[in-house]
């Protein structure tokens, strides 16, 4: 019995090692390749566990796992022409999964890298294509969802011959390179200078409305303000001629004294004043009778006055009541 102990251990490791070598798991994240002498002999997608042909190492069975989960590449700094001429720098990503294993191990062995590798190849003549039939505003515009579309779209017969499926390609930026970066700018300066000199005129020419306005409205009124004053001055002259008049038809030697004390009071109110009268004249009649007679009889009648005028001569002013007195 204790000779027999060794060969049955030796079964039992044997019988493990071939179990073992038999079994694999493919996990929810993974698809399994199984290959029989470098052929593809079943694909597994579903998790779970799964036998094989032992013996692995003589490529009688050989399994290789792919991912089962979407998966992404980035695309950067990829100069683009668009339809004006100018150069732009565009940053896009893809999303795909493997969606067919075996086309998938076909045509890159397999390998992720090689897939994106020549996925890149490919999304950049999309976006080249893409970019070329539009303006740079159409990425910044509700154009940005129909350009990634059209991309999508032409890379997807190129995806499915390498066995994978384009979930989404999106442009993660639109950049201007350096020299358009600063003809932009300087465009943009230029236009925002013409507009703020139409401005600056726009607000110039308000400006001089406002002020033709305001000295139209200045002048219309000082012409209404003198137009009422003047009337005002007829009416008081007109109304002082009249009061005058009938003071000197009330009293007319009274008047006749009142003026001559009129005419006194402003010839010799100047002290540069010359008079050369004779003292026998008219003029000085008050001075020597203060009844103003010359020859004890009474003066004449004085004429009568002329009717008022809006603007009559040089007349005296009302007597006061200390000229009265």
């Amino acid at each position: 019995m204790s000779n027999r102990l060794p060969i049955i251990g030796i079964i039992v490791a044997i019988l493990l090692v071939l179990l073992y070598s038999s079994i694999y798991v493919v996990n929810a994240r993974q698809q399994a390749i199984v290959m029989r002498f470098g052929q593809i002999v079943d694909v597994k997608s579903e998790p779970g566990i799964y036998f094989k042909m032992p013996f692995s190492m003589f490529d009688a069975d050989t399994v290789q796992f792919v991912d089962d989960r979407i998966l992404r590449f980035d695309l950067d700094d990829i100069r683009v022409q668009v339809s004006g001429g100018k150069f732009y720098e565009v940053d896009a990503f893809v999303a795909y999964r493997i969606k067919d294993p075996r086309v998938f191990r076909q045509a890159v062995s397999g390998s992720i890298p090689l897939a994106e590798q020549r996925l890149k190849t490919r999304l950049d003549a999309a976006l080249r294509r893409v970019y070329g039939v539009r303006g740079f505003e159409a990425a910044l515009s509700e154009e940005r969802a129909s350009m990634m579309r059209d991309v999508r779209d032409q890379l997807r017969a190129d995806a499915n011959s390498l066995g994978l499926e384009i979930e989404d390609v999106r442009i993660r930026r639109t950049d201007l390179t350096a020299e358009v970066s600063q003809q932009t700018y300087d465009r943009m300066k230029a236009e925002r200078l013409a507009e703020a000199e139409r401005l600056r005129a726009r607000g110039r020419e308000a400006a001089q409305r406002i002020r033709a306005r305001a000295d139209r409205e200045v002048v219309e009124t000082v012409a209404e303000a003198q137009k009422e004053g003047e009337i005002l001055r007829g009416e008081g002259d007109a109304t002082r001629s009249a009061t005058f008049a009938n003071a000197y038809q009330r009293d007319p030697e009274f008047f006749e004294f009142y003026r001559s004390l009129n005419a006194y009071g402003a010839s010799i109110n100047n002290a540069d004043t010359t008079m050369v009268l004779s003292p026998e004249s008219d003029f000085f009649r008050y001075f020597r009778n203060p009844s103003g007679k010359t020859d004890g009889t009474p003066p004449a009648a004085p004429a009568k006055p002329a009717a008022p005028t809006a603007n009559p001569a040089p007349a005296p002013q009302r007597p006061t009541t200390g000229a009265s007195q």
